[in-house]
């Protein structure tokens, strides 16, 4: 497609889809019942850690891959879990509730074209990299790691809209990369819709509106924004996209972690391994 026709189809679709998100045609997904009745559970003052479990233990996907992340470095302890009741005994309600929200989100998509399918499993792996990377960087920002991986799993989850509202648009099927421009643009803005939708915390909202501005600075203690601005940046490192040749000591968020700007966190001997194996635990 020529530059001018493609720019043409872009402006067009953008209007489309700004217009359809302003009059509430655009589908913002509500989080699924599982994901639900566990955050009433932990709300519950009476409940323990066995109806937790419970709850947990009826979705078999979602029971799988929280045993895995109950194994991995981020929450390992001495003896091997093989149980939900002894992942939840081992999590403890603030881990339980913010891991679950984060696997809960490939469960929400089922991609039905081969382009969706193709563009949802690029977010996903980018994002359980940004997890695993946000969970190693937490320590610089004296931040609890479940968090810092939960703000960086979702925070490109305004993309998903945007693939599911392009199943029913055939031109956005037949040009690809119109469409991720439409992404790279929008994203941002629905995420933060969405997860307010889903009343998430407020930082983790910030998380969603905020990544891509490199240029976020701010007084007093480090934000897990700033974790995960950096952690996206260095998911990029060595790879083709725009944010990788980004000059790290240009970005604040470097200097509010304490970062050296010349290392990879990725490729620090044991933090690396420990990254790949928490991804590898997200992916489960």
């Amino acid at each position: 497609m020529e530059p001018e026709m493609s720019a043409d189809l872009k402006n067009r679709l953008l209007a489309q889809l700004i217009d359809d998100m302003e009059n509430d045609k655009l589908v913002l997904p509500s989080l699924p019942e599982v994901a639900l009745r566990v955050r009433d559970t932990l709300d519950d003052e009476n409940a323990n850690a066995k109806a937790v479990a419970k709850v947990i233990a009826t979705d078999a996907a979602l029971s799988a891959r929280l045993i895995a992340v109950a194994n991995s470095p981020l929450l390992r302890g001495s003896r091997h879990i093989d149980s939900v009741d002894m992942a939840v005994a081992r999590m403890g309600n603030t881990i339980v509730r913010n891991t679950v929200n984060s696997l809960i989100v490939q469960q929400i998509f089922q991609p039905t074209t081969e382009v969706t399918d193709r563009l949802f499993h690029a977010f996903w792996e980018h994002s359980t990299e940004v997890a695993a990377i946000s969970q190693a960087l937490a320590g610089f920002a004296r931040l609890k790691p479940d968090q810092a991986m939960l703000a960086g799993l979702v925070h490109d989850i305004g993309a998903l809209p945007i693939v599911k509202y392009a199943e029913d648009i055939p031109e956005l099927l037949e040009h690809e990369q119109v469409l991720v421009e439409i992404i790279q643009e929008l994203h941002t803005t629905i995420g933060t819709a969405l997860l307010s939708k889903w009343e998430f915390p407020q930082d983790i909202i910030n998380v969603a509106a905020k990544h891509e501005d490199l240029s976020y600075k701010h007084d007093g203690a480090p934000e897990l924004v700033d974790v995960v601005i950096v952690a996206n940046l260095q998911s990029y490192f060595g790879k083709d996209h725009p944010h990788a040749s980004v000059d790290w000591s240009t970005v604040p968020a470097f200097a509010t972690l304490g970062m050296d700007t010349e290392v990879s966190i990725i490729d620090m001997e044991e933090t690396g391994e420990s990254i790949r194996e928490v991804a590898d635990a997200l992916r489960a």
